[in-house]
């Protein structure tokens, strides 16, 4: 067959064309995924907003306009998500992870509307559970139910006579037992314990245990086994990532229960990112001094986490004077000024973050003062009161004055704010949920949920941080919104400044370059959009190290 050089000759630009694709594909820096067309809230120093990124090896390599990154970027992976939100992955501040987790696997009493509801909700639960068994639920709140009192235990003897039963106040901070569970215990009307409270009435025991007491039943509870406890981790992290939860500070384990964590973040099989706060117990004292901080990319462990007092609900927080609503009362200390004392002197020599829990003002003084005697000064120490619900006006000095941070629970506001003023006075009340007074001392404020005590949901977080509103709207003009944040500044409290407490905010808590791929793409743009229209969004995917972890 005789040679055309017409022919040749034409096929060279499409040779030539493809050649130059070939090259150009070559030249490009290899990704593993790129994300473009999006609108991409960094959330960096200047908070800028980006178009693209691109990510290899579980990191963000690059962030910037969509022609630079898809001109600079190949990757396996290139998803063009349509003018979508994006923001780094939310950081929960203040959570109890694992108790969540065993949650799930009780009887949820949230929302419940009446002592008979949470009664019927028991009855619905226990069918099908084995004979002898523990019936544990938590999530009840006398405080929304028509009689705002705290019940007895008469009717649930009645339904569970041989079972016994233990039923959590929504603030973890008390408890209704019935008779068998006491007997258990071992617990009689008269009994006194430091810290807490056995109500007894007409010289009977009502079942309501508060602060210390109730570990006299709790701890009578078998332990679950290594099955149970992962399978309620993996619950947990299932409905973490569905809220775009990447990272939690889980406030309260025992060294054991972290280094279950720790073997299955190995294993691969838990990949949720757990910034670990160790219990008040000398076992987790002895085994953290002698086995020491751990520090892998998915845990960190350097913090402890002690309790000043109880919680406004049950009135167990410690006030400076007594309660409004109840004369005579002030609530209590749950370990002595001397105990405290002495744990922050030997967490602070060992050089591990301290992390307090306190409610009243009197339980943040008495922190805030131990804090002064052994920080002295300005410092980057972190050293953290968790809460922080009611402060004397007296007292927000020293957070500036020595670093203190104050980690705080926006949904703790517009779920008290029904009852706060009766508890509190219309004086001291202006002291409370004051989250931007508190931020202005340090010109930072990290944000979580307290989940399970809150909703797991960041969206509520956010809504009631801005809005200061429940999800219906009450009150109409929010509450004391002089202490509202605005949205750039809760973002930066779920991402950023939740990252800083934890010192992580050089490894995420942004997209930039370096940093962790943990990401999370939205629905709904919560910076521009109506107010209300946040508690509507949804996640669309939610990544991790690169690797989506929920979503289509």
């Amino acid at each position: 067959m005789p040679f055309h050089s017409k022919f040749f000759y034409s096929l060279l630009p499409v040779a030539c064309c493809l050649s130059l694709i070939a090259c150009s594909s070559n030249s490009r820096t290899k990704a593993d995924l790129i994300i473009h067309h999006a609108k991409i809230y960094t959330v960096d120093s200047t908070f800028t907003i980006a178009e693209a990124m691109a990510v290899k090896d579980g990191k963000i390599i690059a962030v910037g306009k969509n022609d630079e990154i898809l001109k600079t970027y190949d990757a396996a992976e290139i998803k063009d998500v349509q003018g979508k939100a994006v923001f780094p992955g939310f950081i929960d501040a203040h959570t109890h992870f694992v108790n969540y987790g065993f949650s799930l696997q009780s009887v949820n009493l949230a929302g419940t509307k009446s002592w008979e509801d949470v009664l019927q909700h028991c009855k619905d639960f226990v069918i099908g559970l084995p004979a002898g068994w523990w019936l544990t639920g938590r999530g009840w709140d006398q405080n929304r139910w028509p009689v705002e009192v705290f019940p007895d235990n008469e009717k649930l003897n009645e339904a569970f006579s041989d079972r016994p039963v233990l039923l959590t106040r929504i603030d973890g901070h008390a408890a209704i037992a019935n008779q068998k569970a006491l007997e258990l215990a071992g617990i009689r009307a008269g009994d006194k314990i430091a810290g807490g409270e056995i109500e007894v009435k007409n010289g009977k025991l009502t079942g309501i245990l508060v602060d210390n007491a109730v570990k006299l039943v709790s701890s009578k509870i078998p332990s679950p086994d290594a099955s149970q406890t992962k399978t309620a981790l993996l619950l947990a992290q299932s409905n973490c990532f569905a809220t775009g939860l990447t990272t939690v500070n889980e406030c309260g384990l025992d060294y054991q229960m972290v280094l279950f964590i720790d073997s299955l973040q190995k294993t691969g099989d838990l990949k949720m990112r757990v910034y670990a706060m160790l219990s008040d117990a000398k076992k987790n004292y002895d085994l953290a001094f002698s086995k020491g901080k751990i520090k892998t990319d998915r845990l960190q462990l350097c913090a402890f986490k002690i309790y000043a007092d109880g919680a406004l609900g049950s009135r167990g927080a410690c006030l400076l004077k007594p309660y409004d609503d109840r004369p005579g009362w002030s609530g209590f200390l749950l370990s002595s000024p001397a105990h405290l004392d002495s744990v922050v002197a030997i967490v602070s020599q060992k050089g591990w973050q301290i992390c307090s829990h306190a409610i009243g003002d009197s339980g943040n003084r008495t922190i805030l003062n131990i804090y002064a005697k052994y920080l002295k000064g300005k410092n980057d120490l972190r050293w953290r009161i968790e809460h922080t619900q009611v402060v004397n006006e007296n007292d927000f000095h020293f957070f500036g004055d020595y670093n203190i941070i104050p980690s705080v629970q926006p949904t703790h506001a517009t779920s008290d704010m029904y009852w706060a003023q009766e508890r509190l006075g219309a004086e001291r009340v202006k002291g409370a949920y004051a989250y931007k007074q508190l931020m202005e001392q340090n010109k930072w404020i990290p944000l979580g949920t307290d989940f399970p005590v809150e909703d797991i949901s960041p969206f509520k977080t956010f809504f009631a941080a801005v809005a200061r509103q429940d999800a219906k709207g009450f009150p109409a003009n929010g509450f004391q919104m002089e202490n509202a944040l605005s949205r750039e500044q809760t973002l930066r409290g779920m991402t950023i400044w939740a990252a800083k407490a934890s010192f992580q905010e050089k490894e995420k808590g942004s997209l930039e370059p370096g940093k962790f791929a943990d990401f999370i793409l939205l629905d709904t743009d919560l910076m521009n959009c109506q107010l209300t229209d946040v508690l509507k969004a949804k996640v669309l995917a939610t990544y991790v190290n690169g690797e989506k972890l929920f979503g289509n």
